[in-house]
C-alpha cells in the first residue's frame, strides 16, 4: 500500500501541477498493450493451448477451470489480449469527507456456445488529504489514510495555489485485462 501512495501520488502531483484550468484540478492516464498470437495447438485433456506470437516463438498457455468452452478453440484461431492500467484523480474541497481506502473486483467470463473470453478487473480508490503546501519550495505533502505523509516536488509550482491545505485528493488506479479468442480468419 505505501507503494502505491507513492506512485499515486506522484502521478496525481504531476497532474496538480499540470492542470491549467480554474477550479480543483482533477485528470486521468491510461496505458494500453493490446497483443494477439494465432494458435497452432489444443490439447483440451491438458487444458494447454499454445499460440505463436507474429514473429515470435511458441508459447503455451494452460487454460484454468475458469475458461469455459475451451472446446470451441481450433487451430488458427486469434487469441487477443489487451491490459489496460489507468489512474484517475480528482481533488475536492476539505469537508466533502475525508482519507479511506477501498478495492473492487470484478471476472466475466464467456457465455455457454461462445469462443473462450475473460475479463477482469481490479481497481483501488485511495482518498488522501493535502496536509502541506509549500510555494516557496514548489511541493505539497499528501496524508493517506492511515496517517503516511509523502512530499511531492511539482513540475509547475505556481499551478499549486489552486488547491488548499485540507482539500482531498481521491485517487482511483485500475488494472484491467481483457483475453478472447476470435474465430479463425477465412
Amino acid at each position: 500500500m505505501k507503494s502505491f501512495m507513492i506512485v499515486a501520488g506522484a502521478m496525481c502531483v504531476a497532474a496538480l501541477a499540470g492542470c491549467a484550468a480554474s477550479g480543483k484540478p482533477s485528470g486521468k492516464m491510461e496505458d494500453v498493450l493490446e497483443a494477439t498470437a494465432a494458435v497452432i495447438a489444443v490439447d483440451p485433456v491438458q487444458r494447454l493451448i499454445t499460440v505463436r506470437p507474429e514473429g515470435g516463438e511458441p508459447i503455451d498457455l494452460e487454460a484454468s477451470e475458469s475458461i469455459k468452452n475451451l472446446d470451441q478453440v481450433k487451430v488458427g484461431d486469434e487469441v487477443a489480449l489487451t491490459y489496460t492500467e489507468a489512474l484517475a484523480w480528482q481533488v475536492r474541497p476539505a469537508g466533502q469527507g475525508g482519507p479511506g481506502v477501498s478495492t473492487g473486483e470484478e471476472v466475466a467470463t464467456a457465455p455457454p456456445g461462445a469462443k473462450p473470453s475473460l475479463t477482469a478487473k481490479q481497481s483501488l480508490k485511495l482518498t488522501a488529504s493535502i496536509t502541506a503546501i509549500d510555494l516557496e519550495k514548489g511541493t505539497v505533502t499528501l496524508t493517506g489514510p492511515q496517517g503516511n505523509s509523502r512530499t511531492f516536488k511539482a513540475r509547475d509550482p505556481g499551478n499549486l495555489k489552486k488547491v488548499k491545505v485540507g482539500d482531498l485528493v481521491d485517487i482511483v488506479y485500475t488494472q484491467a485485462v481483457a483475453l478472447g479468442v476470435r474465430p479463425m480468419k477465412k
